[in-house]
C-alpha cells in the first residue's frame, strides 16, 4: 500500500509515518502543506491521510479542492477537530473516513487497509483482445502474456487509471520518468510502442496536449 500523508506536527507525523511502514505500507509525508500543490498525480496514492488544522491552508479547502479536480483516491481525515459539524464538512466534501485525535495507529492501519480495498475493487480490465491485471501487473494478448518493461507498464498504468480522459504530456513526464531530463519525444516512443500492443485507436493523441485511452 502507498500512501500520502498531509501532517505538519512533526512528531505525529515521524511516529505515524514509522508505525506504518514498520506495518508494511510506503508513506509520503507532507509536512509544510504548500508542498501539496507539486504532487502531479494524486491517483497514484492507495490512500490520502489528511490532518485539518494545518499552517498555510485548512485541510477542509485541500479536500475539496482534491475532489474539484477528480481526484477519487480515498481520504480520511485525521484531526483534532471532533465536532459533528466538522464531520459533516468533510463528508460532504468528499471523505471516506474521519478519525479524531488522540487515535490507536492499529486503528488507523486498520481504517487504510479498509479504504486501500475500495479502491481496488476493479483490477482486471479487457481492451479488445487484450487483459490488463493491475495486481498481477502482466498483460495477456490472446490470452499469451506480453512482456513490458518498467516504464511502459508505469505508461500504461497511468493511462489505464485515467481512460477516458486526456492525460497531459506534462504529467505523464512527472508520473513516468519523475525528474530526469526527457521531454516529449519518449512519450511519442513509448506510446508507439503501447499502440503495438493494444487494439488500432484505442490510444488517441491531442496534439501539444497529450493521450487518452479510450
Amino acid at each position: 500500500m502507498h500512501i500520502l500523508l498531509v501532517e505538519d506536527d512533526h512528531i505525529l507525523g515521524e511516529s505515524v509515518k514509522e508505525y506504518l511502514e514498520e506495518n508494511g505500507i510506503e508513506v509520503e509525508w507532507i509536512e509544510d502543506d504548500r508542498e501539496i500543490e507539486n504532487v502531479f498525480d494524486f491517483d497514484r496514492y492507495d490512500v490520502i491521510v489528511l490532518d485539518l488544522i494545518l499552517k498555510y491552508q485548512r485541510g477542509e479547502d485541500i479536500l475539496r479542492n482534491l475532489r474539484l479536480k477528480g481526484v477519487k483516491t480515498p481520504i480520511i481525515i485525521l484531526t483534532a477537530k471532533d465536532t459533528i459539524k466538522d464531520k459533516e464538512t468533510c463528508f460532504n466534501y468528499g471523505a471516506d473516513d474521519y478519525l479524531t485525535k488522540p487515535f490507536s495507529p492499529k486503528e488507523l492501519l486498520l481504517r487504510l487497509k479498509a479504504l486501500s480495498k475500495r479502491k481496488h475493487i476493479e483490477t482486471v480490465f479487457k481492451i479488445g483482445d487484450v487483459e490488463i491485471d493491475i495486481d498481477r501487473q502482466t498483460v495477456h494478448k490472446n490470452g499469451k502474456e506480453v512482456k513490458l518493461s518498467k516504464t511502459m507498464w508505469e505508461l500504461l498504468y497511468l493511462l489505464l487509471k485515467n481512460r477516458g480522459s486526456v492525460v497531459s504530456n506534462e504529467r505523464i513526464l512527472n508520473y513516468v520518468w519523475g525528474t530526469k531530463p526527457v521531454g516529449d519525444e519518449i512519450i511519442r516512443t513509448y506510446i508507439k510502442e503501447l499502440r503495438k500492443i493494444l487494439p488500432k485507436d484505442s490510444i488517441k493523441t491531442y496534439k501539444g496536449r497529450g493521450y487518452k485511452l479510450e
